[in-house]
């Protein structure tokens, strides 16, 4: 197949005097589009990096009607607007040319974290409360304060609309109303955007990554068990991945922080497989699979918990990433993976191989 690798890299991005240092966090190195392609090329592909900018001298319209590909394995970041993740399958869609990964509704959904939060409430799917700001002076939510009229837990503060931990580091854990206030404005002003605030669940944070598909209709209520596990039997779940808190500085308190996921990426501190029992293994699996199917998951992505240390260590859920990060070395997927057995070779192809079935394009290597 010929195959147009799209993706965002940090040196094409754009820079303005004044812009966030964290601003293209999310964006990809030279290694991981290189390895992709590479990956690709291994099974026999035809595969081409592209920049997934329409401006010139990027022209990506103009570049794919010229190269003309089979399908693009997309992980495409964008750079702007709240549904920037989207903007390039749009693209797609308009120029019909499929596309490995979740579509444009699930993207954009993903993305926004307080509506991915409605949405798993919706389905009664563990949560935890929250109240999004728009303003640093803006009222506190009744049931989040107590008779004294101050937070009934403490709240962990984060910007609705990034990824790669921005925003999240000691400070964003806040015990008072005055605190929350104060965090609030901060990252309304370095963020330019509505802030996330929810309750912040003390212990162990793990994460879960599935390549497949569910057959059910995303709009599925998940409310009994049957259906979550009909949902979790259609999917492949990698080894649950657990942060080794305890290798890091008290600093970063207990946070998967932005810092640890940049500046400490090549030194990540981890347990794959995260050391749980079974049984919370499959209750973790059923979720991700809960979460998969209501935002309507494609192919691959990764679900992240935290297990409440204070209630029998509980799961919740706190986002799904459906553009999991695929940088070899260090990207959560690809470790989960590895500890699997699966090279990342394997890893790529096989997300290929489920759009390529999924779309109906016939043999991936025709």
């Amino acid at each position: 197949m010929r195959i147009a690798v799209l993706a965002n890299l940090k040196a094409n991005a754009p820079v303005w005097e004044g812009m966030s240092p964290d601003q293209w966090d999310d964006l990809d190195s030279p290694k991981t589009i290189n390895a992709i392609v590479e990956a690709l090329q291994a099974r026999g592909h035809e595969a081409t990096f592209f920049e997934a900018r329409i401006v010139p001298p990027y022209s990506l319209v103009e570049r794919l009607q010229e190269y003309r590909p089979d399908i693009c394995f997309n992980i495409a970041e964008s750079h702007f607007g709240d549904g920037r993740e989207a903007q390039i399958p749009a693209i797609l869609e308009m120029l019909r040319i499929p596309y490995t990964g979740s579509k444009v509704l699930t993207l954009a959904l993903a993305l926004d974290k307080p509506m991915t939060k409605r949405i798993l409430y919706y389905h009664g799917l563990p949560t935890p409360e929250f109240q999004v700001f728009d303003r640093p002076d803006e009222e506190v939510d009744s049931d989040l304060l107590d008779e004294n009229e101050e937070l009934r837990f403490p709240m962990f503060i984060k910007p609705s609309r990034e990824g790669t931990s921005m925003g999240v580091s000691a400070e964003s854990i806040v015990y008072t109303v005055e605190q929350l206030h104060t965090q609030v404005g901060r990252q309304l002003q370095r963020y330019q955007q509505p802030i996330l605030a929810e309750h912040y669940i003390k212990g162990r944070e793990v994460t879960l990554g599935m390549i497949g598909n569910i057959s059910q209709p995303a709009a599925r209520r998940v409310s009994d068990h049957d259906a979550l596990v009909e949902s979790a039997e259609e999917l492949t779940f990698f080894p649950p991945l657990e942060v080794n808190m305890q290798e890091y500085d008290p600093s970063e308190a207990g946070l998967y922080t932005n810092r640890m996921k940049t500046e400490l990426a090549n030194d990540f501190r981890y347990f794959c497989p995260a050391p749980i029992d079974p049984e919370l293994e499959r209750q973790l699996q059923q979720l991700t699979a809960a979460v998969f199917l209501v935002t309507g998951c494609k192919d691959v992505a990764r679900v992240d918990f935290r297990l409440d240390e204070e209630n029998d260590n509980k799961p919740y859920i706190l986002e799904v990433n459906p553009l999991p990060g695929l940088n070899p070395g260090y990207s959560d997927l690809c470790i989960q993976a590895n500890a699997a057995g699966w090279t990342y070779e394997q890893l790529v192809n096989a997300i290929l191989d489920l759009a390529v079935a999924r779309q109906s394009l016939g043999n991936p290597l025709g």
